[in-house]
């Protein structure tokens, strides 16, 4: 978790200024239950909200991860992106664009 918390780059806020470089705080399920986990965020300043296995239930902390996990399934419809057949990453990319566009498309058909 280390290097993915040293990779996020600078979040922007609209505000005057230096951005700053790491967001207040990180939200995570139960998977990540672990006292190195959580000082490696309050080393970095980051407050983290982490469930704690058997104590807290994940319904308050997981409120928000349906949407990443339904974006996900959006993406796994198109039967070439799960399991990568194509060996040339511009092909690859190209579907992913091309999925992309088709799930922005039904976005805006219903909402329209």
């Amino acid at each position: 978790m280390a290097p993915t918390l040293d990779a996020i780059p600078p979040v922007r806020s609209g505000r005057r200024g230096r951005p700053r470089r790491r967001p207040d705080k990180l939200h995570a399920d139960k998977a990540y239950d672990a006292r190195v986990r959580r000082q490696e965020c309050r080393e970095r300043g980051i407050r983290p909200r982490i469930a704690r296995r058997g104590i807290e239930r994940s319904d308050r902390l997981g409120r928000h991860r349906w949407v990443v996990e339904r974006s996900h399934a959006w993406f796994n419809r198109a039967r070439r992106l799960p399991i990568r057949y194509e060996r040339r990453a511009d092909i690859y990319e190209a579907f992913t664009f091309l999925q992309a566009s088709l799930i922005t498309l039904h976005q805006i058909e219903r909402f329209c």
